[in-house]
């Protein structure tokens, strides 16, 4: 089984510099030191779970850089960079560009005349490509990329602006299985997700709140947010390790766990995941370390 890749940003340059989601406020602000703890506590709880983590460098200016999940949607050898909505954001895509092409990935861009912002908005559960749009990406090019893909796309449509990007109220655990959040979804969508998914697991309005969907997943470790007891009970209910760690500095800027994190070799949930990665990243991956973390 090929080692779990993680590509992460160290949040030097994060702050809330601007407001493009109801979360973020310019006058609250952000604290940059104890944001730089709760990333390295997440860091090393991916660590710890067996993940090797892959950096992308912070650039000032890009304080949203931080949040990896929407850099793009990688395909094995592929990635579709994105083209993010918001002009305060759009800086990050020659830099995301420039990472992937230096490390060995085919390099695709977002379909023309439409917004699509990565892995935010587009999550692989077994063979068929959930894909969530309306707030940040459109429909549209969710089913362009599809059919570049070769697989199937459910799109869904978001229509709570708390919750803007499809990862915030959605998580695959497995092919199988997922973590969700139906009251951020239109009626279809909630009616097409519980068609499409076996076994879904139901968040309360309070711990959505708390991020309880943008949950990392390495195994059978799910990571997020504090404040996630009730999840917390029914993942363990079905096996899984279920880690709370404090990402509070993050949330004020309306993500967590998952949004700081891209997974480079496919989700846990992907049915392609089991093909490998460039060797060009199997080369320049980092050695695992391994160390005990008190969150």
């Amino acid at each position: 089984m090929t080692q779990p890749r993680i590509l992460m940003c160290r949040p030097s340059y994060f702050g809330i510099e601007y407001e493009i989601n109801p979360w973020m406020n310019v006058h609250s602000g952000a604290d940059a030191v104890l944001a730089v703890q709760q990333w390295e506590g997440l860091r090393r709880l991916l660590v710890d779970a067996g993940a090797a983590i892959e950096e992308v460098t912070p650039i000032a200016g890009l304080p949203d850089l931080v949040f990896t999940a929407n850099a793009g949607l990688v395909f094995r050898e592929r990635v579709i960079v994105s083209r993010f909505r918001h002009a305060q954001r759009q800086g990050e895509e020659p830099h995301l560009r420039n990472w992937f092409h230096r490390h060995g990935y085919t390099i695709e861009a977002t379909p023309d005349g439409t917004y699509f912002e990565g892995a935010g908005d587009a999550l692989f559960c077994g063979e068929t490509l959930i894909a969530g749009y309306r707030i940040r990406s459109d429909a549209l090019g969710h089913q362009r990329i599809g059919a570049r893909l070769g697989c199937r796309v459910l799109p869904v449509e978001l229509v709570n602006d708390s919750f803007y990007h499809l990862d915030t109220c959605f998580c695959p655990l497995s092919p199988t299985t997922a973590i969700w959040y139906p009251a951020a979804l239109d009626e279809y969508g909630r009616r097409a997700i519980a068609g499409a998914v076996e076994h879904l697991i139901e968040v309360d309005d309070e711990e959505a709140r708390r991020f309880a969907c943008n949950a990392v997943v390495v195994g059978r470790n799910v990571i997020t947010n504090t404040g996630c007891d009730a999840l917390a009970a029914q993942l363990a209910s079905r096996g899984y390790i279920h880690q709370q760690t404090p990402l509070g500095e993050f949330t004020k800027a309306g993500g967590s766990a998952k949004c700081l994190t891209l997974r480079l070799d496919g989700e846990d949930a992907a049915v392609w995941r089991v093909s490998t990665m460039p060797s060009s990243v199997a080369a320049e991956a980092p050695i695992s370390e391994t160390r005990s973390t008190t969150t």
